[in-house]
């Protein structure tokens, strides 16, 4: 725990440019395609530190980073997902396309694009309010590893760390727009990076070289707890054992749930709308690769190899030190293992990853209420003062974060980052492909697809996937049983079984309705 005159100055002059930029991009912002797309003349490579910034948050940082320390390095197999499909397939596949069809319809906002492709405004009006729902679980829990961080190494009240990010980053969001999150999130991201590099560095200096680390962390399976070891963990430096609980909870839910969903998350396809033209994207790969790599590799290594440290320091490993919360293990070994001064610059390292994120959630589900839902679905598109609702629904998502911050249990970061992605992949994804790649999706095959993908996952959470079906006791309720199904589907993330259910569904249903009229198609496609 720390507190110097020195850190008092360095947060204060972060803060003062952090809130330049916000002004910066408050006067830049004149028209609601400036509020909404930044714009549409973003620099690639503030395009790239922006995306790489609000996917890599606190949640990768503290929740994956936790959720390493107590698995493994299995977990860098999801930095590898994010490497190929976040990155590659994201930016030079998904996000040309998104670029130019956002352009030719004039769509400012993820379901915007999604509900003038298809000529729904019920497809943008229901997008837009699963956004509302939905994404405040997302920034709750990335309030809680930011807030967590400062916890412990300021012996700050946990509620008062968590209403203090909140109202830093609220007073530059609600006022700024896209332009604002986008010049901040690009600083933000300049600061993860060195801090990550530094960890990094600092971790294997202090464990006395990277063979002598993993080979210490090797030594170390012997000592996995019997508990774990039952549901399959062999070590730290190994995946599961094949078809596992943990096997199943690793590949299934934290690699494939986050590793797929990236490519559906709204706040992040907004952004591909941002920039002049294709080349700024294929730029923007050159930068975000790298930067993920980083950021998730790291975290993954670090959190890994947090149960070496802990061992050689206090004879035992993480999860026991931190008495069985994960999302206590990366603050935990780094007010222990780092030096003050590394700890000071830490602190703004979560801080930017926690406020990058942040900033983009509390804008996409502002722009979801009031200019989708609202504006869109609600009032039949009619002229108003969009950016005022649009505002008023930032504040009140806000709030519900920050109650969801107070409220949700232990060791949720890196679980309910994974249930969040998994639902935008089952909704969003077979309709935001076939929107891009299939002319012939029809309104209604992307209206079933919506629908299937949005209540199937839905309810795999709640009547079959144990982690979250048990605790929710929904099932057990109405059924008398604490999941519908036994064995290995209680395991089984609801990503594998509704992502590929409503695909299904957006084919056949496709397939059986009229075909979109001829001239609507090549509008969108410029064909």
């Amino acid at each position: 725990m720390i507190s110097t005159p020195v850190l008092g100055v360095i947060v204060l002059i972060y803060l003062m440019i952090i809130f330049y930029l916000g002004m910066l991009g408050y006067k830049k912002t004149k028209e609601i395609d400036d509020y909404m797309v930044a714009g549409r003349h973003i620099n690639p490579y503030i395009l790239a530190l922006s995306y790489g910034a609000t996917f890599i948050s606190t949640s990768a940082i503290i929740g994956f980073g936790g959720a390493a320390g107590a698995l493994g390095m299995g977990l860098l197999w999801l930095a590898v997902m994010n490497i190929i499909v976040g990155i590659l397939i994201a930016f030079v596949f998904f996000g040309s396309r998104t670029r130019r069809m956002g352009l030719r319809l004039k769509a400012v906002t993820f379901p915007e694009l999604l509900g003038r492709r298809f000529q729904s405004r019920f497809i943008q009006g229901f997008s837009g309010a699963l956004i509302g729902v939905f994404m405040p679980l997302y920034a709750g829990i990335v309030l809680i590893g930011g807030a967590r961080f400062v916890e412990a190494t300021l012996g700050i009240n946990y509620d008062v760390a968590v209403l203090l990010l909140t109202v830093i980053v609220a007073a530059y969001v609600i006022t700024g727009g896209l332009i604002a999150v986008m010049y901040t999130d690009a600083l933000q991201g300049a600061f993860m990076f060195v801090g990550m590099l530094v960890l990094l560095t600092l971790t294997y200096i202090k464990l006395g070289g990277i063979t002598e680390a993993h080979q210490t962390l090797t030594a170390m399976t012997p000592l996995v707890p019997d508990s774990l070891a039952a549901g399959g963990h062999l070590g730290w430096t190994a995946m599961p054992a094949l078809g596992s609980p943990i096997w199943w909870t690793l590949v299934s839910t934290l690699i494939l749930g986050v590793g797929i969903g990236v490519l559906a998350q709204p706040q992040l396809a907004v952004r591909f709308m941002t920039v002049e033209n294709d080349r700024a994207l294929n730029r923007a790969v050159l930068v975000g690769g790298p930067f993920i790599l980083m950021m998730t590799g790291v975290a993954f290594i670090v959190g890994s190899l947090s149960n070496a440290f802990f061992y050689k320091t206090e004879g035992l490993i993480s999860v026991a030190v931190v008495g069985g919360n994960t999302d206590l293990i990366i603050p935990q070994y780094i007010n222990d293992a780092m030096p003050e001064t590394f700890v000071i610059l830490f602190m703004l390292t979560l801080l930017a990853a926690a406020m990058s994120t942040l900033s983009s959630q509390y804008h996409t589900m502002g722009t979801s209420i009031g200019h989708d839902f609202y504006r869109q679905f609600v009032k039949k598109g009619e002229v108003g003062k969009t950016v005022n609702i649009t505002r008023l629904g930032i504040a009140t998502t806000i709030l519900i974060s920050v109650i969801l911050a107070y409220i949700l249990p232990i060791s949720i970061i890196a679980r309910a980052t994974a249930i969040f992605f998994g639902l935008c992949a089952a909704a969003f994804l077979p309709m935001y492909a076939g929107a891009l790649f299939w002319p012939r999706m029809t309104k209604e095959g992307a209206t079933a697809s919506l629908l299937v993908g949005t209540f199937a996952s839905l309810f795999w959470l709640g009547f079959v996937h144990a982690k979250e079906a048990v605790p929710l006791g929904i099932c057990k309720f109405i059924f008398g049983t604490d999941t519908l199904l036994t064995g290995t589907w209680t395991v089984v993330d609801p990503i594998l079984v509704a992502t590929p259910l409503a695909a299904i569904v957006a084919v056949v249903v496709s397939y059986m309705t009229e075909p979109t009229p001829t001239e609507h198609i090549k509008r969108c496609y410029g064909k």
